[in-house]
């Protein structure tokens, strides 16, 4: 493997600054729906973060993290009444569910890709900062596509 060992978690530094643009673009008035997007990514990026540190088999799934981060979100934002305000639907879903959802999918598909470029080049990467930039780029697309759809 040479002198460089290889990293199994997302960048921390990252996930708190996508925590901190989330608060920041609330405030500027970016829709719902895009911010959650971000939001969705966010959680998981922390849930695939926090299952490449525990070392039980059971616990270290993180499809299972991301999803219980998708549920306790979707439950916080639910008792806060943060859900379901009737002038903030998206195709008759409320856009901060159907951007929570759009994330989810979006970031557990971009680490996907990221996994396919590594086996299609026996497990190198092809770029640096791979497992960063394909989730990022993917999220960025998204929000662009669903920009424009607003």
């Amino acid at each position: 493997m040479g002198i460089f060992s290889p990293v199994y978690a997302q960048c921390p530094v990252c996930v708190i600054t996508v925590g901190g643009g989330l608060i920041l673009a609330k405030k500027l008035g970016i829709d719902d729906l895009l911010v959650s997007i971000w939001l969705s990514g966010f959680n998981t990026a922390i849930a695939f973060w926090i299952a490449s540190g525990i070392k039980k088999k059971i616990f270290n799934n993180p499809i299972f993290w991301s999803l219980g981060f998708y549920a306790m979100t979707i439950g916080y934002l639910i008792y806060t009444k943060q859900i379901n305000h009737p002038g903030n639907k998206y195709l008759g879903i409320d856009k901060v569910f159907f951007g929570m959802t759009v994330g989810l999918f979006s970031a557990i598909l971009a680490i996907g890709i990221d996994k396919l470029l590594r086996k299609s080049n026996k497990n190198k990467i092809y770029f640096p900062y791979q497992k960063v930039v394909v989730p990022l780029v993917l999220l960025i697309l998204t929000t662009i596509f669903f920009k424009f759809l607003l």
